[in-house]
Parts: C-alpha cells; sequence; structure tokens
C-alpha cells in the first residue's frame, strides 16, 4: 500500500452502486446499479459483503433477504437464485480503474469462529488480489474485523466506519489509534443532532483537520446533496454518496459555476 488512499481527491463513491434503495428505477447491490454508476464516472463503488452457509460471498445490505431468510443460513446458490449479486461476478464485470470499498458485514456466527474463519478472512483473499489490479479499501463499524483484514490483507487500506449520529469526537480519536488509514462518519455525526447539540458541536473544518493531523483521510458517507458540498469545502477526502446521478450533476454543476 503506497500513498494517499483516494490520490489527490475528491473521490466520489457509489453507495450499492447508484445509492440506497432504488435510483433511477434500479434496485440497489445489482449489477446494473454499479454499472450505471460507472457509466457516470464515479470514482469509487460501495460493495456490502457478506457470507453464505458454504462460505460464497454476495452482495447484500442487510443479513436477512426481504423474507426474513439469513443468508448465513443458506448457500450460495440459494442467495444468488433468490436475487443476490455474487461478489466475484461484480468484480469480473468492474472495470480495472473503478475503486472498490468492500464493506465487510460482520455477523454473529463470527463470534464462534476462529479469526482465519470469520468474513473478514473470507474477504481478505478476495481484497489481496483486488488491490493488485484497482483501487481497493477494506471499511467496517467492526474494528475486530479490521485487525483480521490488518493481519491477512495488510497491504490494503482499511477504514473504520462509525454510525449515525455516533459521537465525532470519539470517533476521530478511536481511529487515530486503529491501525487504519481512514475514518468514515456518517455525514449526521458532522452536524448538530440529537446525541451532540450545537454547544456540544466542534466547527467541521476543525475536525476534518484534525482527522489530517493524525494522518487519516477522511471519508463521509451518505450526505445529502448539499452538504456534500460543505463537506468539500471543508476539506474531505471523499464521499459516498446516494443517488449518484443527482449528486454528481449537482456538484459538477456548482464546481463549473465556481471556474466561471
Amino acid at each position: 500500500m503506497n500513498g494517499r488512499v483516494f490520490g489527490p481527491g475528491p473521490a466520489f463513491l457509489g453507495h450499492r452502486g447508484l445509492g440506497r434503495g432504488q435510483v433511477d428505477g434500479i434496485r440497489e447491490n445489482t449489477l446494473e446499479s454499479f454499472l450505471a454508476a460507472v457509466a457516470l464516472g464515479i470514482d469509487w463503488v460501495e460493495v456490502d459483503v457478506r457470507r453464505t452457509s458454504d462460505d460464497r460471498l454476495v452482495v447484500a445490505h442487510n443479513p436477512a433477504n426481504a423474507d426474513g431468510v439469513f443468508y448465513a443460513d443458506i448457500t450460495g446458490s440459494e442467495a444468488t437464485g433468490d436475487g443476490a449479486l455474487d461478489l466475484h461476478e461484480l468484480l469480473e464485470a468492474l472495470p480495472p480503474g473503478v475503486g472498490v470499498d468492500f464493506d465487510v458485514k460482520t455477523v454473529m456466527e463470527d463470534a464462534v469462529r476462529d479469526r482465519a474463519g470469520t468474513t473478514m478472512a473470507q474477504l481478505a483473499v478476495v481484497a489481496r488480489r483486488e488491490d493488485r489490479r484497482r483501487p481497493t479499501l477494506v471499511s467496517s463499524f467492526d474494528a475486530g474485523a479490521l485487525d483480521i483484514a490488518r493481519e491477512l490483507a495488510p497491504s490494503v487500506p482499511r477504514a473504520l466506519l462509525t454510525w449515525v449520529e455516533f459521537p465525532i469526537g470519539q470517533a476521530v480519536a478511536m481511529a487515530a489509534h486503529l491501525d487504519v488509514q481512514v475514518l468514515a462518519p456518517h455525514w449526521g455525526s458532522l452536524r448538530p443532532n440529537e446525541r451532540e447539540p450545537e454547544e456540544l458541536h466542534r466547527p467541521l473544518d476543525y475536525v476534518v483537520d484534525t482527522v489530517h493531523a493524525s494522518g487519516r483521510e477522511f471519508l463521509a458517507w451518505c450526505p445529502t446533496v448539499k452538504f456534500a458540498q460543505v463537506l468539500l469545502d471543508a476539506g474531505v477526502d471523499a464521499l459516498c454518496v446516494n443517488n449518484v446521478p443527482k449528486v454528481l450533476g449537482q456538484l459538477r454543476k456548482e464546481l463549473v459555476t465556481a471556474v466561471m
């Protein structure tokens, strides 16, 4: 792993492809959604990774499908037959220049496996291979899983994800003392919210500068279009965005206006 994760930036990542849910009639986490985001010029795609009972990796956000059947309880063939996208199929279809952020979803069953048998360990093999041919990042809410990634895929950069309205001061300090290269908070942590009202918030520029001073890059996920511009003005390195057509269209328009 050499240099910056996101290059000169700012980089844009398509959340679940074109975005969460359905965007322009295309369902999230489908091959069609990822390729549509690529066609629009997205820099990276964010890919939710889950493991089936026979150790296949599929692209799915929730632990269970719409019928409440857990992916950990069914085979890869059953999962893909029900509409889940096989991870290897996606990676073979993506152009090599498109970066991939593997959002690894730890499951309860990983608690009774040794480290070499966890979901992250299964993904590490794939991540090492992809790192040789495209920009690659492994992200997780699970600090233990990120430590496994460090052991098994040391050349692949790692990102600590934090949840909606997670206290940003704690997130910044935690990432600085974990062996990760990127802090990836939800945008809701970056403005006054129910858990941290305005009087408890540092200015956004201060937060971003502190992350950079700690030697980490800053990836914010799922901002509104309006707040995306605020984040870019504050100097974040990357944005993981919903509704790729809308966000890229608006931000490009504002960039052209600023140049004129």
